[in-house]
């Protein structure tokens, strides 16, 4: 039989090493550069920073409102009787 060959440390440093640098090299080499895209805006300045259309009439950005339960005081228990505290 033919003895198996094996790699040295050495060698097996060496190789990582270089297989380190070549995946740097490729990192720095693809990064990608900074997007220049225009963003328009929806509302009045919303997003900030955006470019308004020409001929789009911009109106105020709508206000949040809070959320409204239905019958709030009633059926709290989910139709279910039972004894004790409810939710």
């Amino acid at each position: 039989m033919h003895p198996k060959k094996r790699l040295s440390i050495k060698s097996a440093t060496v190789a990582g090493i270089a297989a380190s640098a070549l995946l740097g090299l490729a990192g720095v080499t693809l990064n990608p550069a900074p997007a220049k895209a225009v963003v328009y805006c929806q509302y009045v300045s919303y997003p900030a920073g955006c470019v308004a259309r020409a001929g789009v009439v911009l109106r105020p950005r709508p206000v949040a409102r809070a959320a409204v339960r239905h019958n709030a005081g009633g059926n709290a228990n989910g139709g279910v009787n039972r004894v004790g505290a409810g939710r």
